[in-house]
């Protein structure tokens, strides 16, 4: 058969073209597909069928499965503040979730209605819900929406003003690292044989109730590397409890055997905390011999050459009052809890101390890891029992008096991260409310200073007002109440810079300090969100002067040991008993009588348990009521961020990360 001739024509503005093509007619113009086989399409549909079945079913699962422990935990769940105290946040973000899921409910029957209330008139209004819709959007525009949108506006200028004072830290911390700028000493300044050359050291050990980690911080204070006639050392014991009172009277009696110059001190009118038990100890008689002292808490393990790398920066620097070292954790890699807090402290010392050091000759005491003059704290007043942070007050007292600061980011002392939500949650409330007690208290001392304007600027605006309440304030007011807002109120919008670019922008920026934690950059901002919640009710009652700013809660320790420790455990217990060498573990009596009395004690067996935490629970619905309403104007980014941060916060709300505590 004749091949059959097809014509295609091609048309231009100004010319033609006909080309002839000879193929086949069969090639030309293709017949149609093959339809599928009944069988096999019948087949796809049960597959597609079966996973869906599947699907279903893990989520009937799961859901089953959560209901009776959430149930459980409501049924064991014992309140250990008053609802006072708490009640009032409490109460304000419940009645936003009542008002956002009627709303959500309107809208959701205006959407499926089609509902245009820009074209519909006041006769046309059809049932009592469409009166209600049209009363409700009335009242949000000219009401709801131009508060809610100044205070956005607010918001957002804070978020800028914060987020230019952590790029101004980062560019400090670079130009350090640029310049290599750093404090220098004289090397060798006490390294010669005479101990008579070396300053008088006293060290102290504040502990209360510390049973898991007192016989590590015993032992590696007492093996510090100083001469020891040179060198006192004090273990402040608040403990409450007799049997472990004996303990730490046992671990002291051991190394003061081996001539180690150590005391043990316990009080009997307990008051003031952490800040009472400092400034009983240095009314002592014999303090007045020595020069320097050193602090460290209970799960705190400094190196042998922790004081010689210190002690050296005070000499031909009189006006020095405080070496601070960096704190180094043994357990940042526990669970996800202490990788997060990891990323936080990392960028704290290594940006803002270290900047605050070397720039401004200021930064706030970490109460521990630290060597102070004690010229300086006498001059300052000494420790005082009016907050819970009597590190910062004692730091903010002696910057006003002249006394100068200096980080050392190179010398590192081992700690603990708290491992429990509970515990966490504990220590920031104490870190974010005593702030705002001691910026009420010494305001009038910063004005009447003889400090210099651009000092007493600093002290206020930057250290007290934008790192310690502006921050809390618009990260929680931002993106925990006023975003979820805007889904129900469209006329306030927030746009996609403020929620993501500007957020992942700051987050990388924190994150840098700790490279190795980059892949945990998303969990980091959602944690960071979540926890403004606490921050943001620390932050007020300690403002305001509440009840729970008072609050003190040591927080609580596991007693993890640093790879080194283990070997130097391992290493002492298979030499002999006499061995006239020290080692950081070598105190085995002192674990023999620990035994004991467990063993007399016969604790039984409690199981843990987590706990439900209110705020962030009533938080997490209204942030996923708040997605589920970004759906009907379907926006992208605002439903995921919404989504996301939603379930951070169900998780803490429910108590799923990190450790559970008795």
């Amino acid at each position: 058969m004749a091949p059959s001739t097809m014509a295609v024509t091609t048309e231009k503005p100004n010319n033609f073209s006909v080309v002839e093509i000879n193929c086949p007619a069969s090639l030309a113009i293709p017949e149609k597909e093959k339809s599928k086989n009944p069988k096999q399409f019948t087949w796809v549909l049960f597959l597609r069928a079966h996973r869906a079945i599947v699907c279903l079913y893990w989520l009937a699962i799961t859901i089953w499965g959560l209901v009776p422990a959430i149930t459980k935990r409501l049924i064991f769940f014992k309140k250990r503040e008053e609802l006072k105290k708490r009640g009032r946040l409490l109460r304000f973000i419940r009645a936003s979730l009542i008002v956002s899921m009627a709303v959500l409910f309107l809208e959701t029957i205006a959407h499926f209605k089609g509902w245009n209330l820009r074209l519909i008139q006041p006769l046309e209004v059809q049932s009592l819900v469409h009166w209600v819709f049209l009363f409700w959007l009335s009242f949000r525009s000219n009401y709801i929406a131009p508060l809610i949108q100044a205070l956005s506006k607010f918001c957002v200028f804070l978020f800028m003003i914060q987020s230019l004072d952590r790029i101004i830290l980062c560019f400090g911390c670079f130009w350090i690292k640029y310049k290599k700028l750093r404090p220098e000493v004289e090397e060798g300044i006490y390294s010669t044989e005479e101990s008579s050359g070396f300053p008088m050291v006293l060290v102290q050990i504040p502990m209360c109730n510390e049973r898991e980690v007192y016989a590590q911080s015993i032992s590696a204070v007492c093996q510090l590397d100083w001469p020891r006639e040179r060198l006192l050392i004090q273990v402040l014991d608040d403990s409450d409890e007799e049997n472990i009172q004996l303990l730490i009277k046992n671990e002291v009696s051991l190394w003061s055997q081996k001539g180690v110059n150590i005391l043990y001190r316990h009080r009997f009118i307990r008051t003031g905390y952490k800040a009472g038990n400092l400034k009983s100890a240095m009314a002592c008689d014999y303090v007045k011999d020595y020069e320097f002292v050193a602090i460290f808490d209970a799960d705190f393990q400094p190196n042998p050459d922790f004081l010689k790398r210190t002690i050296p920066h005070f000499k031909g620097n009189p006006e020095l009052g405080l070496v601070q070292a960096r704190w180094s954790f043994v357990n940042k890699d526990e669970n996800l809890l202490t990788r997060l807090q990891n990323i936080n402290l990392c960028f704290h010392f290594e940006v803002e101390q270290q900047v605050n050091g070397v720039f401004l000759n200021f930064f706030g005491f970490n109460g521990t890891a630290g060597v102070w003059r004690i010229k300086a704290l006498e001059d300052s007043g000494g420790w005082v029992e009016r907050t819970t942070v009597e590190d910062m007050d004692i730091a903010v007292r002696a910057h006003l008096n002249g006394w100068k600061f200096i980080f050392l980011n190179d010398v590192k002392v081992l700690c603990e991260l708290p491992e429990s939500y509970e515990a966490y949650k504990k220590q920031q409330h104490r870190w974010h409310s005593g702030p705002m007690q001691l910026f009420r208290l010494c305001l009038p001392d910063i004005l009447t200073s003889k400090i210099s304007f651009w000092k007493k600027a600093n002290l206020i605006f930057l250290f007290f007002l934008l790192r310690k309440l502006i921050l809390p304030f618009y990260s929680f007011t931002l993106f925990c109440i006023i975003l979820p807002l805007t889904m129900f109120i469209p006329e306030v919008e927030l746009p996609v810079w403020v929620i993501c670019y500007i957020p992942v922008f700051m987050s990388l920026l924190n994150i840098l300090p700790a490279p190795k934690s980059f892949p945990f950059i998303v969990p980091y901002l959602l944690f960071e969100n979540t926890m403004s919640v606490t921050k943001f009710n620390a932050m007020v009652s300690g403002l305001f002067q509440l009840g729970s700013a008072y609050e003190w809660v040591v927080t609580k320790k596991t007693g993890r040991l640093s790879e080194p420790d283990l070997l130097a455990a391992a290493e002492t217990e298979s030499k002999a008993m006499n061995q006239p060498q020290l080692h950081r573990h070598d105190s085995e009596t002192g674990l023999e009588v620990l035994n004991k009395l467990r063993e007399q004690e016969e604790v039984p067996f409690v199981k843990k348990s987590n706990r439900l935490y209110r705020k962030e629970l009533a938080l997490a619905f209204l942030l996923l009521t708040a997605a589920a309403r970004s759906l009907l104007s379907a926006q992208g980014v605002h439903f995921y961020f919404l989504l996301f941060q939603g379930v951070s916060f169900l998780v803490m709300g429910l108590d799923l990360i990190g450790e559970q505590m008795n």
